[in-house]
């Protein structure tokens, strides 16, 4: 067999070994923290270490591309879902129940100094937020427009409040870290709505006002 007869073969190998680590670090990462010794991630992926360590260096280079890929994830389901559904509140309401994406995105950028400070040296983390918070940002003009989101928020408003419900996931036991989010959402989303008569105090936090930068790298 010559080697442009292998070639694709181990170019499919390889892609699909990387696709199976990021996959599994991902969800390693969003469960117990990125400082998880990177043999259990190999362990949970089902591959070596040595494979792990010839496609991601070091644990610096692995959690950027576990990031680069939750929030490839979050910007391609947002789109999809504006694609798809009509309903500004709907819509809404779906992004804000994506699954384990946008909890990854949450425990990397808030939970993990070391995770945020990687990410914001990332050229492409501005470009990437400002996309992301501009479709969310139309979604809860187009919603208040329509009467079904309460006037007194903004989209930075909403942004920690997401963040928030999917933070305090990570204190429960691990057999209801499944269970807690959709939970804490749904009654995220009803005080969203419209129809409550409860005016909130202070003003509305603007998306621009909840980006955090942290320098600090933990060791």
């Amino acid at each position: 067999m010559t080697t442009t007869d292998t070639t694709p073969r181990l170019r499919a190998d390889a892609r699909r070994n990387r696709d199976r680590i990021i996959t599994a670090a991902q969800a390693v990462f969003t469960e117990r923290g990125t400082e998880v010794p990177m043999e259990e991630v190999a362990r949970s992926a089902g591959v070596g270490v040595g494979t792990l360590y010839r496609r991601f260096p070091d644990r610096d280079s692995l959690i950027r591309a576990v990031a680069q890929d939750a929030f490839t994830t979050v910007l391609e389901d947002t789109r999809a879902t504006i694609e798809q559904e009509p309903d500004a509140w709907r819509a809404l309401s779906q992004i804000m129940h994506r699954g384990m994406a946008l909890r990854t995105v949450v425990r990397l950028t808030v939970l993990s100094s070391r995770a945020r400070a990687i990410i914001n040296s990332d050229p492409n983390t501005d470009a990437v937020h400002n996309e992301f918070f501009g479709m969310v940002d139309a979604l809860v003009k187009r919603a208040q427009a329509d009467g079904t989101l309460r006037n007194d928020v903004s989209t930075g408003d909403i942004a920690v409040l997401s963040s928030l419900a999917l933070q305090g996931v990570q204190a429960l036991p691990e057999q209801l870290r499944s269970l807690a989010p959709a939970r804490y959402i749904a009654v995220l989303l009803d005080g969203l709505r419209a129809d409550n008569p409860r005016p909130l105090p202070g003003r509305p936090i603007s998306a621009e006002e909840v980006v955090v930068r942290t320098p600090e790298v933990e060791v």
